[in-house]
């Protein structure tokens, strides 16, 4: 785990500085097309039950988040702003979790972070999820991220658990940009409520 950790370090790290021009540009787009902060801040579940603040780029318009609560997002929601789309489409929503990376929040690899009342509905062997750090990728985002069903992600996340080992990391941050480049794993295909909701 300690080169796990070190590993997590170095690669968010040289991704910020990286990215830097890139972040900018996502900011002032965010500001200049919709009303409300650039960074959406949100308190989610890590590590043995502990929450923490995660970062994203905002991609709905301000105050817009309870149209989307419990429900599997699809692209077509009125309550996301064209940029946002965008941004989800290719993950670019995410990236300021490197900075909870960095900070050790979160690792490159894991189970998504989970909102703390979906923690209250979890089974015992759903608690499994939270053995590890939560991560900016993680298997079920490689195995069809969005198109997946909730129970769907819980299998994977838990086989992962039950399963790591440094090179399934590598691998799983080998798959994660082809996976983003699946336009069928950007949204998922139904409207209905998930009754487990979105990660």
């Amino acid at each position: 785990m300690h080169v796990k950790r070190f590993m997590d370090i170095i690669i968010s790290f040289l991704a910020l500085i990286i990215l830097l021009p890139a972040f900018f540009m996502i900011f002032i787009a965010i500001k200049l097309t919709s009303h409300g902060p650039a960074i959406y801040k949100q308190e989610r579940i890590g590590m043995n039950g502990k929450s923490f603040v995660v970062y994203k780029f905002r991609t709905m318009r301000l105050g817009a988040e309870t149209e989307t609560m419990g429900k599997y997002i699809t692209g077509d929601e009125e309550a996301l702003t064209a940029l946002g789309k965008f941004l989800r489409r290719w993950g670019l929503d995410e990236l300021p979790q490197l900075w909870n990376v960095l900070k050790g929040d979160m690792s490159l690899v894991g189970p998504r972070p989970t909102l703390p009342y979906q923690v209250e509905r979890y089974y015992e062997w759903q608690r499994k999820r939270l053995l590890v750090k939560p991560g900016l990728t993680g298997w079920a985002q490689v195995n069809g991220r969005n198109k997946l069903t909730w129970p769907e992600r819980i299998e994977y996340d838990v086989w992962y658990v039950e399963n790591w080992s440094l090179m399934l990391d590598l691998k799983i941050i080998a798959m994660t940009i082809p996976a983003i480049l699946k336009r069928e794993y950007a949204f998922a295909e139904r409207e209905e409520p998930d009754d487990q909701f979105r990660l």
